[in-house]
């Protein structure tokens, strides 16, 4: 093959790629919308191809259907979730913080102003409106989060760490289904400063 095919089957390769990549987001950023106006089981798959201004066919070349469209926005948000939580732990301990509990506060902070920045998907995901089987998929993300958590102390405290994460995932449903945000903001603050009380073993 000469320099210039290749060049030309390069350049349409990343063409399609390029157009491809646009077409799977718009599906999501139109599924994200369908799914929080209609809720999961009210949405159809003709709803967001519609709205994305795409064919179905293309739905199901990116996704194998409605809830893989459901469960990559939910692993996206927690893809962004642990960025943020991780960047203010990273940042507390750059300042010098060395406090298990502080670090998780820090972090709790951070999760939860990701619910607020994105209230309508976070509560998306708790209304219990997901596909079959989801709430094992946000049981094991709970267990998850609880060993993230551990990380942060120091020797045996799985007690501890099973309190402080059930009590912050009580909180970022609250957070997250509140319709007032000013309330929202009151009600984080009020959770964070009354576990920054809680003294360990």
């Amino acid at each position: 093959m000469s320099s210039d095919t290749d060049r030309l089957v390069t350049g349409v390769t990343a063409r399609t790629s390029e157009r491809g990549a646009a077409t799977r987001v718009a599906l999501l950023v139109a599924a994200r919308e369908v799914f929080v106006e209609s809720g999961f089981a009210e949405s159809g798959v003709t709803d967001v191809v519609s709205r994305a201004g795409a064919s179905v066919g293309s739905l199901y070349h990116h996704f194998s259907g409605k809830a893989d469209l459901y469960l990559t926005l939910f692993d996206e948000f927690q893809i962004r979730q642990t960025q943020r939580t991780k960047q203010a732990v990273q940042a507390a301990r750059a300042e010098g913080e060395n406090d298990p509990m502080r670090l998780f506060i820090a972090g709790a902070r951070a999760y939860l102003e990701g619910c607020l920045a994105e209230r309508e998907i976070s509560a998306l995901f708790l209304r219990g409106d997901g596909p079959p089987g989801f709430e094992v998929i946000m049981r094991d993300r709970l267990r998850q989060w609880a060993k993230r958590n551990a990380t942060l102390f120091e020797g045996d405290e799985g007690a501890l760490v099973v309190v402080l994460t059930g009590a912050l995932a009580a909180a970022v449903s609250e957070v997250a289904l509140s319709e007032d945000e000013d309330a929202s903001r009151v009600l984080a603050e009020d959770v964070l400063a009354i576990i920054g009380q809680i003294r360990r073993p």
